[in-house]
Parts: C-alpha cells; structure tokens; sequence
C-alpha cells in the first residue's frame, strides 16, 4: 500500500501491528528501505541481541514517529531484559540532551564555551546498569541520527579503545540509517494521506 491509503489503513490496524507488518506496509517508493530493516535487523551478525534491539529502541525514540515507535517497543520487549529496555531509552534520552549542547561548543567559533563547565545532569551515564559498552554504541547511534560530530567521535573513539570493531559500530550506525528513514517515510506518508488529492 502506498500514498494516501497507506496511513488510514495503518491507523485502523495500529492498535494489533506487529512491527513485521508495519515494515511490510512501507510504500513501493521506499522498498530499499524494507530490504534494508531485513538486512540491518533480522539478518545482521556482527552485534548481539541486545546490542542489535538496544539500538533499535535508542533510534526509534530519537526518530520519533509514533507508529514506529510502538511498534518497535513492543518487539524489542521480546528481545531486552527490563534493564536494557530502560537502558536504551536512557541513552536516547541523554544524547538527545548531549547532542545540542556539544554540538553548539563544537559548531561555536567561541573557546570559551568549552572552558565552562556543562551543567547539566547526565547520570544515566553511569547508573544505567548494563554493560558500559552497549551504551556506548547506542549513544554513537543516536548522535549519528542527530548529526552530533563532537559526540559521534567522542563515543566512536571510547568504543575502539575499548576493543569494539569497526565492523560492530557500523552495524549499529545502520540500524540507525534505516530506523530513521523508515521515521522519515511513515511521517512522509502520513503528511501526504491529509492532502486533498493522492501525491
């Protein structure tokens, strides 16, 4: 389904769509799009269950389309323990904070914007409790989502440093590149099915 009888539809169904539904009901203009979640997500193997659907949860929030969202949250349940859940959400939540603010002391030809100290809370850093690593890679997503290059290569470096393979941090920053355009192609379609004609 595509155009203006896509999101109609999805809203009639939203409340019992599985998220394999709802990557099936991406418009034709978009399949590389449903290609890639089948690639990136069920297919990869360079991260574990838990780095893979931890990554998931950290960009869906940060794409912010509600169905998505949902829908992902609920598979993702299946796949994270409670702390991890809670885990992921946390770091969406930190470096959609994080990102503004080393962003603007990146993009500032100011000096002594880095000189003053943040100010901000950002304890999740420490008390998530799960493997410091997978946190890591959730954040250098999310930064990868919100276009942060200060925070991409501050959490990338962190990562290599601490052994995690080119290879494993691409495979999370995939993810993200899918989950955010599919974001961008529900938001697409739901914006197209409010005009008075088929687009």
């Amino acid at each position: 389904m595509g155009g203006a009888y896509f999101l109609p539809w999805l809203a009639r169904k939203r409340n019992n769509m599985n998220l394999d539904a709802l990557i099936d009901a991406i418009p034709s203009y978009a399949k590389d799009l449903k290609l890639n979640f089948s690639s990136v997500v069920r297919q990869q193997t360079d991260l574990n269950e838990r780095q893979a659907w931890g990554t998931v949860v950290a960009s869906v929030i940060t794409s912010r389309n509600q169905d998505l969202m949902m829908a992902a949250l609920d598979e993702a349940a299946t796949h994270l323990t409670p702390e991890a859940l809670h885990a992921a959400k946390g770091a969406a939540a930190i470096m959609g904070m994080n990102n503004i603010f080393y962003r603007f002391l990146h993009l500032s030809s100011n000096e002594k914007y880095r000189t003053m100290r943040a100010g901000l809370r950002m304890n999740i850093i420490r008390t998530h409790g799960i493997d410091p690593l997978d946190f890591e890679l959730w954040s250098t997503a999310v930064s990868a989502i919100n276009g942060c290059g200060a925070c991409v290569d501050s959490h990338e470096k962190i990562l290599r440093e601490k052994g995690v393979s080119e290879e494993k941090i691409l495979a999370a920053v995939r993810i993200a590149s899918v989950i955010h355009a599919i974001a961008v192609v529900l938001d697409a379609e739901k914006v197209m099915a409010q005009q008075p004609a088929a687009v």
